[in-house]
């Protein structure tokens, strides 16, 4: 390789080096367990009471609004609108598929963010506020199953804890309470009622700094009593802080699973993320129309892991060793939109780039805030090719280029792909799809048949999903519920959101 080209790949490889990872946020996940015990006649019974619930549900669907907007020059990330306790109280959270819990900030957590910067009014949650809320000992069922076996320490009364820890070195810890989640269920074209449901929760206690990326569940006690309430990381700020974060993970601890095996819902959402408008769709149920061509979940993976068989550029298919596209401990390709980039390993991110710019080996690149950008002054959609993930089952995700670079104002546009290996060590070898190549997709995860799909869709029309109870399918419209305001970068970065893989997660 000499000339132009290697003088391209040498840019990238330098400037690569000089950028320094974003300032970014893994979401924690925890591990499950089967819900009922294999064999005997305790596992026998909760199977048929199990299946004696499903066969007599009539299941709903639900709509749920979302704001913000999936760009890094504006929120960067999707929120949504829930109520919890009784009296129910209003709190915005994330949406986030990369993790699995819901967790809200406590009253007594010390200095949690009380106003934020997305012109929201944020709630902190009192468990003695609520006539329906309690606390979960550490030696209730739910908590030995979200561990995988009880908590070191744990005695009868222990609140069982729970602890999330960021990318960014930020942490935040709390404890698991049982209260009623209140929800916009379906009933017509574009009408809902509210529907309600007992779910399990996190809330946020205290937050603090650690130096480490990754803990275990046997670290618990003693960070809480190390650390104290210090709080530090993007989640005490009060720049584009939310209530918490809703996970719509697969563990039978997420939101989704809580209501789907009390038999509320069915175990399958879809969403469509607007960067045109903002907002979007975000739906629970049966999406019926527009259908969608769908690849097979990738069995035992805690995240949405998918099987990338090839990628091409402009049409062109890159020649990547093998290795690229195998599925396993700290490798493999995941779904995500509670991340806002996308992240490649480094050698796909520099193959990419190099066939993205290939016609444009005078573009003089600029680091911006940690971004990879350039100035152009035409459109990037007539000027740069398209790049398509080619998935198992003949599923193609196609990213056009006003979904892989972000304007950035006069003319500066910059890129949403990432140097995987400036991510962290176990999250060098995957390829992590976020919210800007998901945008103006519908895309639906269906994990009762344990698939996931998408189409290209204007997100802000509508969906039609079914509803079980009559058997009639009803519309979903869009949502903008931040409207009324916009966030503009200004000297900060937003908050990004990325999935760290740690070898104790993997089930």
């Amino acid at each position: 390789m000499g000339g132009p080209r290697a003088a391209l790949l040498l840019l990238l490889t330098a400037l690569a080096a000089l950028l320094p990872l974003p300032r970014a946020a893994a979401t924690g996940v925890f591990q499950v367990r089967r819900r009922f015990p294999a064999g005997g006649d305790a596992g026998a019974a909760a199977l048929r009471a199990h299946d004696g619930r499903r066969h007599g549900r009539l299941l709903a669907a639900a709509d749920l609004p979302l704001g913000g907007l999936g760009l890094p020059t504006d929120t960067g990330l999707y929120f949504t609108e829930i109520k919890l306790g009784t009296p129910p109280k209003r709190y915005y959270v994330q949406v986030d598929t990369g993790s699995d819990l819901l967790w809200v900030n406590c009253i007594s957590c010390v200095r949690c963010p009380h106003k934020s910067g997305l012109g929201l009014d944020l709630t902190l949650y009192d468990p003695k506020a609520s006539s329906t809320g309690s606390t979960v000992s550490c030696d209730q069922g739910f908590c030995a199953a979200t561990y995988q076996g009880q908590l070191l320490g744990c005695t009868p009364n222990v609140p069982c804890e729970y602890n999330v820890v960021y990318g960014d070195g930020s942490s935040t810890t709390g404890f698991f309470v049982t209260d009623v989640l209140q929800f916009d269920q379906v009933t017509g074209n574009g009408q809902t009622q509210p529907g309600n449901g007992t779910v399990t929760f996190g809330i946020k206690d205290v937050g603090y700094i650690i130096n480490f990326a990754c803990i275990d569940a046997d670290k618990l006690h003693q960070l809480k009593n190390m650390c104290g309430a210090q709080q530090g990381g993007d989640l005490g700020s009060s720049n584009q802080a939310l209530d918490g974060i809703l996970g719509f993970g697969q563990a039978n601890t997420s939101m989704l699973s809580q209501l789907a095996a009390a038999g509320k819902v069915k175990k399958i959402f879809a969403h469509c993320l607007d960067t045109i408008k903002g907002g979007g769709i975000f739906a629970i149920g049966d999406v019926v129309q527009p259908k969608v061509k769908t690849t097979p979940l990738v069995a035992g993976m805690m995240h949405y892991n998918v099987n990338l068989e090839s990628i091409d550029v402009g049409g062109t298919t890159l020649q990547l060793p093998a290795h690229v596209f195998e599925t396993g401990k700290n490798k493999g390709t995941i779904i995500d939109s509670g991340t806002t980039l996308t992240y490649l390993p480094e050698l796909v991110f520099k193959e990419v780039m190099l066939a993205v710019f290939n016609k444009h080996q005078d573009i003089k690149f600029h680091n911006v805030q940690d971004f990879l950008c350039f100035q152009y002054s035409g459109s990037v959609d007539d000027a740069f090719p398209t790049i398509t993930f080619h998935f198992a089952d003949n599923l193609a995700l196609h990213v056009y280029p006003h979904e892989y670079f972000f304007p950035n104002g006069n003319d500066m546009y910059c890129v949403g792909f990432q140097n995987g290996a400036l991510q962290s060590k176990d999250g060098k070898d995957i390829v992590l799809l976020g919210d800007l190549v998901l945008s103006n997709k519908l895309v639906v995860y269906d994990l009762e048949k344990q698939v996931i799909g998408w189409t290209d869709y204007n997100c802000s029309s509508s969906i039609k999903v079914k509803d079980d109870k009559t058997g009639a399918t009803y519309t979903v419209n869009s949502h903008d519920i931040s409207s009324a305001w916009r966030f503009h970068w200004h000297e900060s970065l937003v908050l990004l959101l990325v999935t760290v893989v740690c070898s104790y997660l993997i089930r």
